[in-house]
């Protein structure tokens, strides 16, 4: 299917014999994409490579952004260099039959394609054939920590200063990008952030404790901060708000029109006065929307629009995490469920609440286990529990019937993390991560059972039959400042105080398989 190939040279005669080497690209180098990867490298029988595609040079840890853009000096380890793939030019990927990375703009996905540009996009472009794909292209970031700009058009009052170097995916654009935010939180003498989830908490009880001269208001637009968890979660948010004395507004929408008329200049620190749609007017000159994130799917609406629900933007997907679009006369059928270092050091990163965890697992020869998000045995790093609402924190795999499974039109692609619309699965690092072992292990057993049709042993004793994918209970862990936590762990709630300024980045680097780095290394 791929265009890479590799020759063999059996005698001195001219004749040669070509076997292709066949691909699974993964679109996407996050939580859940660098998981895929991983999972593929250790797995994939040989002749077949894993292509990774990401428009970053470096792996984002988006979950530190906030604090970075808030607190100076520690903005260049939220950039982890990918050092387990080796790097390929777009223009070197066709000859390449090993395992590599390439940084570039998905520009177009077809079934079987898909067409890449250079970063910047240019109009030289290349495509890329693939057997399997796993999507993990998340969501757009809310415009305070969204350094690709995507939100288009309507009210920029996030921490996007005039004149910003353009961002086009690398570590020194990004580190100037979040300088530049840090500059714009100094100057301001009064901060107004819109929305009460994890973001819109952590930005302003950032800012407060690093500030806490400025005046700094919340405002959401429910009665509860965190609805979807224990009331005792919103208590404590809302306490550590009022500790570090933040205005808190609750039940209060921000009226967006009233953003047009009171914009300030370009550049300027000029006084704004906004207003509720209640009426109520609050003053600021900085204006942080954490409103949400918006699911980066275009690609796959534009591969067919029924794969994307047009209400909610997400990717319809299986329990399989196939894209799911079914044929036109397809018959329900019956599927069963199969039932690490990352997993840890993310958990530990910010969580640290082990003792709250089971260490049980279930026997993956289970035929009624559904793999469930979270794995207390798995290697899923905890750190991926902080900033955006979580999923679950079980501690052992959740036993359910096997639901009735359609076929797809798509059964080669799979979608993960923010795109996926999976189950009510709550968006963040972790869930993406759990749904792209799925993904991969599930690429893994096709592959197997190919192998098998046409003859050839396969080294691991993999179950032809899927997996499938159950998200358990919500869990999160939010920051209140620069050591004060509160969290929701399997229906236990509490707080910490344990924080550290740079919330313990070498951890994630190590992660990410760079083990004792050194600040200097960081800058790397």
């Amino acid at each position: 299917m791929s265009i890479a190939t590799k020759v063999y040279h059996p005698s001195s005669t001219s004749m040669q014999t070509t076997f292709p080497t066949r691909t699974v690209v993964v679109l996407g180098g996050s939580y859940g994409g660098s998981r895929a990867v991983q999972i593929l490298m250790e797995g994939l029988p040989q002749g077949w490579r894993v292509v990774l595609v990401d428009r970053n040079s470096h792996m984002n840890h988006v979950y530190n952004f906030s604090r970075y853009a808030v607190l100076p000096g520690h903005e260049h380890k939220a950039f982890i260099p990918y050092n387990n793939i080796p790097y390929s030019s777009l223009s070197d990927i066709h000859s390449c039959s090993s395992h590599v990375r390439v940084q570039a703009t998905i520009t177009s996905i077809e079934n079987h394609r898909i067409i890449l540009s250079p970063n910047p996009q240019e109009f030289q472009q290349s495509s890329l054939d693939f057997d399997y794909a796993i999507y993990a292209l998340g969501s757009h970031l809310p415009s305070p920590i969204d350094l690709w700009n995507n939100q288009k058009g309507g009210m920029k009052s996030s921490l996007e200063p005039p004149g910003i170097p353009q961002y086009r995916g690398m570590k020194s654009e990004g580190v100037s990008s979040l300088r530049e935010r840090q500059k714009r939180v100094e100057a301001a003498t009064s901060v107004l952030v819109v929305g009460g989830g994890a973001l819109g908490i952590q930005f302003a009880s950032d800012i407060a404790a690093v500030y806490p001269q400025k005046r700094v208001t919340l405002l959401h637009s429910r009665h509860r901060l965190l609805p979807k968890f224990d009331d005792t979660v919103h208590e404590e948010a809302l306490q550590g708000l009022q500790e570090l004395n933040v205005r808190v507004v609750l039940g209060e929408r921000l009226d967006f029109e009233s953003l047009q008329h009171t914009s300030a200049k370009k550049g300027s620190s000029e006084l704004r006065v906004v207003r509720t749609l209640s009426g109520q007017e609050i003053s600021a000159d900085l204006l942080l929307l954490c409103t949400g994130q918006i699911p980066n799917t275009g690609l796959l609406r534009n591969l067919d629009p029924r794969a994307v629900d047009p209400d909610t933007g997400l990717a319809c997907v299986l329990r399989t995490m196939q894209l799911c679009v079914p044929p036109p006369s397809s018959e329900p059928q019956a599927s069963q469920a199969d039932n690490d270092d990352v997993l840890h050091q993310l958990k530990n990163l910010t969580l640290g609440i082990d003792e709250v965890i089971g260490q049980s697992k279930l026997s993956p020869s289970s035929p009624s286990i559904v793999h469930a998000d979270i794995h207390s045995t798995s290697s899923y790093p905890h750190h991926l529990y902080s900033l955006y609402s979580l999923s679950p924190l079980s501690s052992t795999d959740t036993l359910i019937e096997s639901d009735p499974c359609k076929e797809t039109l798509y059964p080669n692609i799979f979608v993960v993390g923010d795109a996926a619309d999976a189950f009510d699965a709550i968006k963040a690092g972790h869930t993406s991560y759990y749904q792209a072992e799925v993904a991969a292990r599930n690429i893994l057993r096709l592959i197997h059972r190919d192998g098998k049709k046409v003859g050839i042993a396969a080294e691991d004793d993999l179950d032809s039959q899927l997996e499938e994918y159950t998200p358990g209970p919500p869990a999160i862990k939010v920051s209140l400042g620069m050591t004060k936590s509160v969290y929701e762990v399997n229906g236990v709630v509490g707080t910490k105080n344990d924080g550290v300024e740079d919330l313990n980045a070498s951890a994630m680097w190590a992660a990410y398989g760079i083990r004792n780095v050194s600040e200097e290394d960081m800058f790397a």
